[in-house]
């Protein structure tokens, strides 16, 4: 027992909890290169990506909004209702513009999220829950709970042709805004200070950080990107329709936590959210080729999530400081080294007369 204690005690486990993203995210890519044929092949890569490249646009808004320690619940409705317009109004406001009143409804469905919990200072989860709801209520009585369809379908082309044989558009776009949320995240003040309200929002005000206003940006951003992703998605399939995105708050969730972001606030990256959706993706494609039904995928994800939790928990507060993953795989390769000569040195003594 004292050595079990040990291990989850040394400095080895607690850099491999550290790096845990690239352990979990190098297994999927190995599980899902032994079991799917041609998975090296860049096609097979691109579409793995193109498929959770919605999800992970409406992921990077959930980043922000869970650093900040905070939830919504409501990025699936806000996605339902912002393709039913882009959808709906193509009529009146034609393509274009009816994506851009579309993307206008989705930062007002953050704004409205942000209102009840910096205004009215309602928990976020009960203030998105309602909001979940009341958006999704919308989403029925717009359409009579029918399906929207567009009146050109080529125009799905745009967001799902891959570029120059490479990445689709939507795929592209969620590259760019990972590495510009990281990017702001860890070279700007106002990323630092976010991590901060994260942390202690009191405290945050204490020293002059402006919290309310982060939390209220966070949301709208949130909605922002929700409502971006309700475009691609029903663009795509030239359909707006009030049942999309029913799964994707927790869907999205998961990749946030499963690339390290804190429930509580205060930790989280944007590239590991990207790696906690490619880990998704690997996941999904592996299962979905051995014909494994969805509830049985989702339970692997739940696991999966719930492990991390726990395992977060359970180091909560020993890793105190970021370390080079060079001197972790460093370190326990002399472990390794040390722990086989010691078995060495007891067998020779055994075996001694």
């Amino acid at each position: 027992m004292n050595r079990v204690q040990r291990f989850f005690d040394s400095t080895t486990f607690l850099g491999i909890v550290q790096y845990r993203v690239i352990i979990i995210l190098v297994a999927t890519f190995v599980l899902a290169a032994s079991l799917v044929p041609g998975f090296f092949e860049f096609r097979t890569l691109s579409l793995s990506i193109d498929r959770v490249a919605t999800l992970g646009i409406v992921a990077v808004g959930l980043t922000v909004v869970l650093i900040a320690g905070q939830l919504d619940l409501s990025v699936g409705s806000t996605l339902a209702l912002s393709g039913i317009a882009a959808i709906g109004l193509q009529p009146v406001l034609g393509a274009t513009g009816a994506a851009i009143a579309a993307l206008l409804i989705g930062i007002a469905c953050g704004a409205v999220n942000g209102f009840l919990v910096v205004v009215l200072k309602v928990n976020s989860l009960v203030a998105t829950l309602a909001s979940m709801l009341m958006f999704r209520a919308i989403c029925h009585t717009i359409t009579d709970s029918r399906p929207v369809s567009g009146e050109d379908p080529l125009v799905g082309l745009v967001v799902t042709r891959p570029v120059g044989g490479t990445f689709s558009p939507r795929a592209l776009i969620f590259f760019v805004a990972v590495i510009l949320l990281a990017l702001w995240l860890r070279r700007t003040v106002a990323g630092r200070n976010l991590f901060a309200v994260g942390s202690s929002s009191a405290s945050a005000t204490a020293s002059g950080i402006r919290s309310n206003g982060y939390l209220f940006g966070v949301f709208v951003f949130s909605g922002a990107m929700a409502g971006a992703a309700g475009i691609m998605q029903s663009l795509a399939v030239n359909t707006g329709s009030p049942v999309f995105g029913e799964t994707t708050a927790l869907t999205g969730i998961a990749a946030v936590v499963i690339g390290g972001t804190r429930l509580e606030g205060g930790r989280g990256s944007a590239l590991g959210t990207l790696g906690g959706l490619l880990v998704l993706a690997f996941l999904t494609t592996s299962m979905e080729y051995q014909s494994i039904p969805a509830y049985i995928q989702d339970i692997v994800t739940g696991i999966i999530l719930l492990l991390l939790i726990l395992l977060d928990r359970f180091v909560s507060g020993k890793a105190r400081r970021a370390e080079p993953l060079a001197n972790v795989i460093r370190r326990w390769l002399r472990s390794r080294r040390d722990t086989t000569a010691t078995q060495e040195g007891m067998d020779e003594r055994t075996l001694a007369p």
